[in-house]
Formats: C-alpha cells, sequence, structure tokens
C-alpha cells in the first residue's frame, strides 16, 4: 500500500513451465499406483479424468514468493489504522487466533454424536448465555452467518410472531430511519415487507412525529440501531419503543453499533424484542474479505418459541440439541453456524471480562471523539447535526465542491499517507460524507496520525485540487474506474486454465 510495486506480479498459471514440482509424494511409488488404480475402479468411467488437472507447475519457492507478494499489496488493522466508520475495523487479539488451532476443534465433525462433542457444546451454550446477558435478551441462536443474515432472521421471527397473532397479512410494513444500515431495507424486503422509511429530525435522530405517523396497524416493526449511524445516541429510544409496541410492531436492533454500549447499556432494557450482534465488530473476531462471519441473534421470553432449531440446552448433567420447538422458522444456517467465530468471541469475553469489556466502550468513544475534537479545531470539515458522538461521526466534504474535489477524491489521496480510508457516501443524509471510526485498538500515536492525514489532504485539496482528483499515486495499483468495476458488461472476473505444452488452447 505505501510504495509502487516495481513488478506486475503474473499469476501462478503464467509462470508455470513443464516438469517443475513443489512438492514430494506422499506414498511410495508401487503402494500409489496401487491405490490410485484401487480407487479408479470405483468411479465410473464417465466421471474420470482423461488426464492430470491442468494445474500450475511451479516450485515451492516460486509460489512462496508469489502469494507474500499479493500479500505485502494488502492492508489490514495488522499494518495500521483502519477507520471504516460502520464496519469497525480494529485488531484481533492473536490469543484469539490460537484458540482455534488445536485439533480439538479442527477434526470435530457436526454429525458426531452430541455425547461427544460435549466440550462445544458447554462453550456455544455458555456464549449464549453471555451474549444473553450482555444484550439484555432471553436466549439466543448462535446459527447467522453475519450481520445482515441475522437481521433476515429477525425479520423471519417478525413474520412468524404475526403469523401467530394472525395478522400476518396485514403487518407487511417494515419501518426503518434514513440513517440506517443499507443492509436494514434490503433484509426486510428480502423477507416479505414493504419498507417505510422514517427521516431524521435536526440533530440527526429518528423524528418521532414522522414515525407517530407512519406507525399503525400495518407496521411488523422497527428496524434501527443505537447509536445511529451518525453516531449520535437515539435518547428518545423509551419513546420510540412505546409508538412501536403501541402500533402493535416489534422493535428491532442492528447490533452493527453495540460497541459504545458494551457493558453499558443494554438493547432489551431499552424495549427492544430483537437482536443481533456482529462479533466481528464488537467481539474481535476476523472481518472482511468474505467471511466467515457471525451474527447472533436474540430474542425476548415470549420470541423464543420461533428461534431457529435446534437449540442447546443443559440439564445439569449433560448438553443436548433441542429439535422440539413446533413453532421454529426452521434452520438459517446448516449445522451449528460458523464455529471458528464463535470460539474466537468466546476466548475474546472471556480475556477481558466484564470490566475488560466496559473499558472496550468508553475507549472506543474516547477514541472517536478525540479524533472529532482535533479535526473539528482545523476549522475545515463540516459536522452536520448534533455533536454529541459515540463511537464513530459523519463528516461532511462539500465544501470543496468549488475546487472539485469530492469525498472520494479525499479518501484515495488518504492512501498516499499509509492510512486507510473512512467509509465514503454513507450515510446517504450526509452530502459528501466521510464516516470515521476509530476503535479503542489504536494509539494515540495512530489517532494522530489519522487526524493529520484528514487536515493535510483537505489543505491539499484547496491548493493542489489536481494532485487530489489524481490520488493515489503512491500505491501498486492507481485509481480504479468505479463505473467500469461495478458493471457486469465491462468487468471480466475469470480466465481460462491453458495446459502446459499449449498457451494457445484452452485445457479446461
Amino acid at each position: 500500500m505505501y510504495h509502487q510495486a516495481s513488478w506486475d506480479e503474473p499469476l501462478l498459471i503464467e509462470r508455470s513451465h513443464p516438469g517443475k514440482i513443489g512438492h514430494l509424494p506422499t506414498l511410495p511409488s508401487e503402494l500409489e499406483k496401487k491405490t490410485v488404480g484401487e480407487t479408479s475402479r470405483l468411479v465410473p468411467a464417465s466421471l474420470r479424468r482423461r488426464g492430470p488437472p491442468p494445474l500450475p507447475e511451479l516450485s515451492e519457492p516460486e509460489v512462496i514468493r508469489h502469494f507474500i507478494r499479493l500479500s505485502q499489496e494488502n492492508y489490514s488493522p495488522d499494518l495500521g489504522i483502519y477507520p471504516l466508520g460502520s464496519c469497525t475495523m480494529k485488531y484481533n487479539p492473536k490469543s484469539s487466533e490460537l484458540a482455534v488451532q488445536t485439533p480439538k476443534l479442527e477434526k470435530l465433525h457436526p454429525e458426531q454424536d452430541e455425547s461427544t462433542v460435549q466440550g462445544m457444546l458447554a462453550l456455544m451454550f455458555n456464549l449464549e448465555r453471555i451474549l444473553a446477558e450482555i444484550t439484555g435478551m432471553s436466549r439466543m441462536t448462535l446459527q447467522p452467518a453475519a450481520g445482515a443474515h441475522g437481521e433476515y432472521l429477525g425479520c423471519l421471527i417478525m413474520r412468524a410472531f404475526h403469523r401467530s397473532m394472525r395478522e400476518l397479512d396485514k403487518r407487511i410494513e417494515m419501518i426503518v430511519p434514513d440513517s440506517a444500515h443499507g443492509t436494514n431495507p434490503a433484509s426486510a424486503a428480502m423477507a416479505g415487507f414493504k419498507v417505510i422509511v422514517v427521516p431524521s429530525n435536526s440533530d440527526g435522530r429518528v423524528d418521532l412525529d414522522a414515525l407517530a405517523n407512519v406507525a399503525g396497524p400495518r407496521t411488523a416493526g422497527l428496524m434501527i440501531t443505537n447509536p445511529n449511524t451518525l453516531g449520535i445516541f437515539e435518547k428518545d429510544i423509551l419513546e420510540i419503543a412505546e409508538v412501536i409496541h403501541n402500533a402493535g410492531g416489534l422493535l428491532y436492533y442492528d447490533g452493527a453499533n453495540f460497541n459504545p454500549l458494551l457493558g453499558k447499556v443494554r438493547p432489551g432494557d431499552m424495549g427492544f424484542d430483537i437482536v443481533h450482534l456482529n462479533l466481528h465488530k464488537t467481539f474481535a473476531t476476523p472481518h472482511g474479505g468474505g467471511g466467515p462471519g457471525a451474527g447472533p441473534v436474540g430474542v425476548t421470553k415470549a420470541l423464543e418459541r420461533f428461534l431457529p432449531i435446534p437449540l442447546i440446552e443443559f440439564d445439569g448433567k449433560k448438553y443436548s440439541y433441542n429439535y422440539h420447538l413446533p413453532d421454529s422458522i426452521g434452520k438459517i444456517r446448516e449445522f451449528f453456524g460458523n464455529v471458528g467465530i464463535l470460539v474466537r468471541a468466546y476466548a475474546y469475553i472471556l480475556n477481558l471480562g466484564s470490566d475488560g469489556l466496559k473499558v472496550v466502550a468508553e475507549t472506543s468513544v474516547l477514541n472517536t471523539n478525540y479524533v472529532l475534537s482535533r479535526v473539528m479545531a482545523s476549522g475545515l470539515y463540516e459536522l452536520p447535526f448534533a455533536r454529541e458522538r459515540k463511537h464513530e461521526f459523519v463528516l461532511s466534504a462539500k465544501s470543496l465542491s468549488g475546487q472539485g474535489v469530492r469525498a472520494m477524491d479525499l479518501a484515495k489521496r488518504m492512501l498516499d499517507h499509509g492510512v486507510h480510508a473512512p467509509t465514503t457516501y454513507f450515510p446517504q443524509i450526509v452530502d459528501e460524507a466521510l464516516m470515521i471510526e476509530a476503535p479503542e485498538t489504536e494509539s494515540l500515536q495512530d489517532l494522530d496520525l489519522l487526524v493529520d492525514t484528514l487536515i493535510s489532504v483537505y489543505r491539499e485539496a484547496q491548493t493542489s485540487p489536481e494532485t487530489v482528483k489524481s490520488a493515489p499515486h503512491s500505491t501498486s495499483v492507481g485509481r480504479i474506474d468505479d463505473v467500469k468495476a461495478s458493471h457486469p458488461k465491462t468487468l471480466t472476473l475469470h480466465w481460462s486454465i491453458r495446459s502446459s505444452e499449449s498457451r494457445g488452447s484452452d485445457a479446461s
């Protein structure tokens, strides 16, 4: 990320040369022939390969060097500050990684008899109870594979609840604030609800009058996070809950912004009926790269019967699977979800303890407000809505429009300073938005680097806008054509494997 690469790394297939070997045989030659021969007789002729797969032929050093070079082009919280607002890209402690790197976990099979996996069941049972206590819920399911997956499950639970009340045919609307995460309306729509958007007031909070006007007999529920995506705490949350409950709806908590509340306030005590948690955002499990993830969902006592099966029970002597939930929505994920992620979260919680979790919340709020105070003292960026923020805030760079500079340009220029860019253009209620979060794992030096970079690129945009608009300049890849990269007709994401004998014909 820091320096322009001096080489153009080819694909492994392009480096391939016939006859190169990067491994040692695993079986003696005679035994290998016998084993392969016996196996081949068991496979129908129509399914057998006519020859070996056309994989690259390379030495071990070539393979290792290829992947090391690629890793050096990546950026992660292990390398530096990663201030993506809403995403909480914080450092993951390596002690949690060690907890999953054991054959005792790696060799478990999800279809083993429950009597042989008592330790794993105990871990998941205890984790569920801990997360339920933290959120103020009655029971949790650990199955969902991510936060959006948890949202979808929450919407299905709402459907099941209203069906049990014989009101599903009229409870067709899901209320979502205009500052909500983009996955909220998507999850509601996937579950069959019509999305009703409620606007924010001048402080950036839910407009109570507007909410009261749209809540009614068609309301299935409200999906909201607190603090919201602006980093502003919804101080009227009890009144919001009352409006929704009086209308016969349910209140859903998007746990993406749970960091500043950890050990301080529980969604259940605010009136929420359903909660999901992003373990990768709050409980320091890996985030990004396509997964795996985990988004446990908790519910109040009245909604327990709708949770996915199986639940894990403990009778004082042994742990067991409970499939006897006639009103369950069914399964939302095969087996028990991404168990490795759950183990990491469990290790993280046990390492910190209840007092440590509170420090996480306090430090996340402190770090973000330190950054915000320094940025606002510069007098450069605008801060829409209320000044009070929790773990994140959203700046506006619209004052640079006269120079033709946009928020995306500032974000790209930050890469040249060795700092990952904030989230851009979200939430959409802020023009030229830069959404910033300073996780609790960052040092004062890194926070100052972030602030200095934000100030530097803004001032450079005032004096040398073309330099900012053409950034980045020192990364291994320059400015990407965003339109072309996102258009299915102009983007090719596949290649043909070519034989080692002829690079001119496909061998797939």
